[in-house]
């Protein structure tokens, strides 16, 4: 498969994005990113400790990945942190997203181990991209 086959398919199957790292910050390029992804059609939920139980884009920020409702059904979960917070976000998705197909670390964010863990795990991995740069080109 290829890179534009794979991203096609995040593209097309997911519907559901937890967004570890969004700020409320409309400047941020985390922001930006998912009022991008609202706009696609994809459901977000935010994922930030500093503003669990506030509103972001419309959404209830969340925690943890721990503390999603039973019933969101993430199929991505999408890293705005740095590489060293990645290992512990991995564990928690896998260990609390029954859903989860996809692990996309944004620009600048990579960390090969929780990558080969996740993918051992049956999940896609995309490390250092962004869906608002990706997705376009698919069209």
């Amino acid at each position: 498969m290829t890179e534009a086959e794979l991203f096609r398919r995040i593209k097309d199957e997911t519907k559901v994005i937890a967004i570890v790292g969004l700020s409320p910050k409309s400047d941020r390029p985390s922001w930006g990113v998912a009022r991008y992804l609202q706009g696609l059609g994809y459901r977000i939920i935010p994922v930030n400790p500093g503003h669990a139980g506030e509103q972001i884009l419309g959404e209830t920020v969340y925690a943890d990945l721990a503390g999603l409702p039973a019933d969101a059904h993430v199929d991505m979960v999408d890293i705005f942190r740095r590489p060293e917070a990645v290992p512990a976000i991995v564990d928690e998705a896998l260990t609390f997203l029954p859903d989860l197909k996809v692990i996309w670390m944004q620009l600048g964010v990579t960390h090969p181990e929780a990558a080969a863990k996740a993918e051992a795990a049956g999940k896609i991995v995309v490390q250092d991209r962004c869906p608002k740069i990706e997705f376009p080109r698919l069209d």
